[in-house]
């Protein structure tokens, strides 16, 4: 694109968020929230190419829906995306303050979190694409829980500006992912809090755990940095409480301690399987707030893209976790050995 039309672009598209955010405040928030699910619904009957996507990832995470349970769920959870990246961003700024945050927010299971989130310590907290995770950060420092989180900038600069002021309003510091890895470091030596959205697809190089039967590619980066200075993760949602209404639980789903992965026989692997784990729970809970239309799991293990057996070596990883039973290790083998046959 010739940088005048980027230019243009970008500007057009600010005017335009800024305009409909200022006519959104007009109205009462679960208004909009309404309204806006109101055109998700439309987006997923229009969507096609997102709505099938969405789709086949319920049908293989959840084979237990019918046909109409999953489009039901996929209708659900385009309408949570729709609202969550517009109505809850323009008006999250403005409800969510020091003084009106316990109108809108509640802690519910957090009792473990505590003690690590009150003491002057380095803690490293997780969340994933479920619930409304640009508002638990928002939240949590407005409560006086602040604390470092790592973004992707947006490809919009005036847009990624706004957001950027918006997420940092209330105590929260944003970084960008670009060459971000060595000041996450020094952070976390200084003591400080780090936050993550951790189940994004990692790549060919991530660590392949289970993710609702199947194997997913994990960070190894957030197992790494627990490791060298010994740091628990804390895992996290922020889940709305009813549809089509400004009003969340923040919820603790685990709390990763050293002691948990020193007697592991594979460390590293363990925290990220253990942290995935957690975000499927996140899920389980709340499916219709989940982003389905995420390729969570596009990148495949080497012998799946080779069409080889399962090996021995990953195969006695899943099996030695703690929560692993042995009906769910089968199906994890099964998914993996049909993958495995689409290759050869």
């Amino acid at each position: 694109m010739a940088r005048n039309e980027s230019y243009i672009v970008n500007q057009a598209a600010y005017v335009a968020l800024r305009t409909l955010g200022t006519a959104m405040q007009c109205f009462g928030v679960n208004e909009v929230m309404a309204a806006v699910g109101s055109v998700g619904d439309l987006w997923f009957r229009f969507d096609r190419r997102r709505r099938e996507r969405s789709l086949d990832h319920i049908r293989l995470a959840l084979p237990e829906l019918s046909e109409e349970q999953a489009l039901d769920l996929c209708r659900a959870s385009m309408r949570h995306l729709l609202q969550t990246f517009s109505a809850e961003v323009i008006f999250a700024p403005r409800l969510i303050t020091p003084t009106t945050w316990p109108n809108y927010v509640r802690f519910g299971r957090v009792r473990e979190a505590m003690p690590i989130l009150t003491a002057n310590r380095p803690a490293i907290f997780l969340s994933g694409h479920c619930g409304n995770f640009e508002l638990l950060g928002l939240a949590l420092a407005t409560a006086g829980y602040p604390m470092t989180a790592l973004a992707r900038p947006l490809d919009l600069p005036r847009i990624n500006d706004w957001l950027l002021g918006v997420r940092q309003s209330r105590g929260m510091t944003i970084l960008t992912k670009f060459g971000a890895t060595g000041h996450i470091a020094s952070l976390i030596e200084r003591g400080e809090r780090v936050a993550f959205i951790a189940d994004q697809n990692a790549g060919d190089r991530g660590l392949f755990v289970p993710f609702f039967g199947r194997l997913a590619s994990a960070y190894k980066s957030i197992g790494l940095l627990a490791m060298r200075f010994e740091t628990p993760i804390v895992c996290g949602v922020a889940h709305r409480r009813r549809p089509d209404v400004f009003s969340y639980e923040i919820d603790l789903t685990d709390v990763i301690n050293p002691q948990d992965w020193k007697d592991q026989p594979d460390p590293l692997y363990y925290i990220a399987a253990r942290y995935t784990r957690s975000i499927e729970e996140m899920v389980r809970r709340a499916p219709e707030q989940y982003f389905w239309v995420h390729r969570r799991w596009k990148s495949r293990p080497p012998h799946e893209r080779t069409g080889r057996p399962m090996p021995e070596s990953l195969r006695e990883k899943i099996a030695v976790l703690p929560w692993i039973t042995d009906e769910a290790l089968a199906r994890i083998v099964d998914a993996s050995e049909r993958e495995s046959a689409l290759a050869r």
